[in-house]
Formats: structure tokens, sequence, C-alpha cells
């Protein structure tokens, strides 16, 4: 049930994604339904996602507990790590404050609609979480820590290990799951998390155990791709990681008054110019990709720097740092054009 290699169908027999109502069932009907159900698939064929599977999943807790599965979760998961903004409900009394209001792909308009409250009821263990992103933090902070120093904490350092570890592969070669996380290879590292989706919101939790890192991403909107920019943060810290496991070849000078976000209206919004090595290097934002818009910059003279070219050699254009009396950036130009500094 939690490779998604079961063979149940998607989702329970109801149409709990389909707006404005998004009737989800109660638990008496979710098992009542059951019985017009069929399997797919003989059980350790194909990979097929299943919220059905996982919302049976919980009922298994609830059963060998005698508990609910909200209160078993509560209990010996949410509590003991101290994930006091993280709940096994849609937060109703919070929405709109707390927790963020859901809005709907965008029509041809243009616009979003503000998304319905809804219960997702028993399809919960599959699809009725709330959380933030300090909390999310945490929760990755813990398998860090788990995992570097053994021993047991909410679950045994093995068995975390063991859900970090790929238990099935699809025929094609190409999807691969853990014990209820996705377990992928990204060139010579794995990378572990998972995605999310529910009316009017989706989320993406992704760590890269090797290197104790996580990335969170968390939309109040349908009709978007948090992997998308999931990766491109991975992709754009994938080369200092890298580097870091290097010695370094040159002494570094403090490039950090420099560092900040200039304002880049109306072209990309705002850059932010961080220090790379011996050098700065500015990237636009938006970007879909990040590195592949960045130039670097390579101190000339004074608060005086130069663009280095693709081809490494030839100096192109001069960017100036403005520094007032205080000796403090206030803005960047380029081009005869100047960037004010944000922040």
């Amino acid at each position: 049930m939690i490779t998604h290699s079961s063979g149940l169908p998607r989702e329970s027999d109801f149409p709990y994604w389909s707006a404005p109502d998004f009737p989800f069932p109660n638990r008496a009907e979710m098992i009542a339904r059951l019985e017009k159900q069929e399997t797919l698939y003989p059980a350790s064929t194909y990979f097929q996602y299943s919220n059905l599977a996982l919302t049976l999943a919980g009922e298994i807790v609830a059963a060998r507990s005698g508990q609910s599965y909200a209160e078993y979760v509560r209990q010996y998961i949410l509590e003991p790590l101290s994930l006091d903004d993280t709940q096994p409900h849609f937060r109703d009394e919070e929405y709109g404050k707390a927790m963020a209001v859901g809005y709907s792909a965008r029509h041809r308009s243009g616009e979003r609609s503000v998304v319905p409250k809804f219960d997702t009821r028993a399809i919960a263990p599959a699809a009725g979480f709330t959380s933030n992103v300090t909390d999310l933090a945490a929760f990755a902070s813990w398998q860090f820590r788990l995992l570097k120093n053994g021993g047991s904490e909410v679950l045994k350092a093995s068995t975390l290990r063991e859900m970090h570890r790929v238990h099935w592969t699809d025929p094609d070669w190409k999807t691969t799951w853990g014990l209820g996380f996705v377990v992928a290879k990204a060139g010579e590292d794995t990378l572990v998390g998972h995605g999310g989706g529910c009316p009017g919101y989706r989320t993406a939790f992704t760590m890269l155990p090797k290197h104790q890192l996580a990335v969170i991403v968390m939309m109040n909107a349908t009709g978007v791709n948090p992997q998308k920019v999931s990766q491109g943060i991975f992709k754009t810290i994938g080369p200092a990681l890298a580097a870091a496991k290097k010695p370094p070849s040159e002494t570094l000078e403090d490039l950090s008054l420099y560092e900040g976000v200039y304002d880049a209206q109306p072209w990309s919004g705002e850059s932010a110019i961080v220090q790379w090595g011996n050098k700065l290097v500015v990237s636009g934002f938006p970007s879909d990709d990040p590195m592949a818009s960045s130039i670097k910059l390579k101190r000339s003279k004074g608060h005086e720097f130069r663009r280095i070219r693709d081809d490494g050699d030839t100096p192109g254009e001069v960017w100036v740092f403005d520094v007032n009396d205080a000796g403090d950036v206030v803005a960047v130009s380029h081009h005869s054009n100047t960037d004010k500094k944000l922040r």
C-alpha cells in the first residue's frame, strides 16, 4: 500500500476532487463502497498512486492501535516532534488567518477563484494534513538527526533508513518508491520526499539526506508546479554542494558588502547578488532557471567589477557599486543604468 504497488485504484469511489462541493465520504461511506471497487492489477505488478491505499493504511493503524488515525498521529508523531502547527485535518477556524486561502488554477481570463473550504473526512490519512514551512523544516531536521545519531526517536533509525530505501521499481525502471516516500536518483545523489495536492493547495517536500538539506515549497493555488521550483533550487545549489567537497584552491576575500537584493524592475522584478568564491553572481528573479540566467562579476578595482564572459577569459561590461558615507552599498550601476539595493 505505501509503495503504491498494491494494484488498488487511485481513489475511493466518490467525486471528492470535483468542485464546488468536494464531497469527501465519511468513514462508513468509504468502507461500504469498497464492496463495489476492484483492484486494477495484481499486487506488485505496476505503480499506481493510490489515495485509497493510504486511506486503508490509516484504517489499519486505527484497528491495531484502538485509536482513531488522527489521535494516533497526534500522540505518537506530532506531539513528540513538537510539530504544533501540523494537524491531520483542515483547520477551518484558521482559514484566512494562519492558514492561507486556497485558489484555483487560472481561468481563461487569467484570474483565479477562491476555493471553498473542505473536509477530507475518511480520506484524511491520504490527503488531510495541514502544516507550514517551519514544521516541515523541523520534520526534515528530525530525519537528518535520527539518521546521523542512530538510536530511536519516534522511529528507530533503522526503520527510517528502510523508508528511504527503494522498495518498488516499476517495470520501466523510472518510477522508484521507498516506504511512503518517493526515492529517486539525481546524479550521484538520492532525493527523498513527497508532493502534495488538495483543492487550492500544492506542495513539494524534498530532502537530500546525504547533505542534510531539504527544500520545501508551499503554494496556495492549483495549476502550479512546486516540483519545478524545488528542482530549480536543487539545480542552483548543486554546484555549490559539489564545490564544498573540495578544499579551497584560493584564499577568499570578503565580498559580503555587495550581497543583497536589488530592484530590477521592470525587467526581472529583483536581482539577487551573492558571493561565489572570489566572485559575485547575479541572478534575476523570478526565473525558471536561475543558474542559466545568472552572470558572474570579478572585482577590477575598488567597488568596480567586470562581468566575466562565458569564455572565462574576456572581461565584459563594468558594474559599479555605489557606497554611501556610512560604508553601505545603496545601488549598483551597469550599462549606465542603476538598480537600487532593496535589502
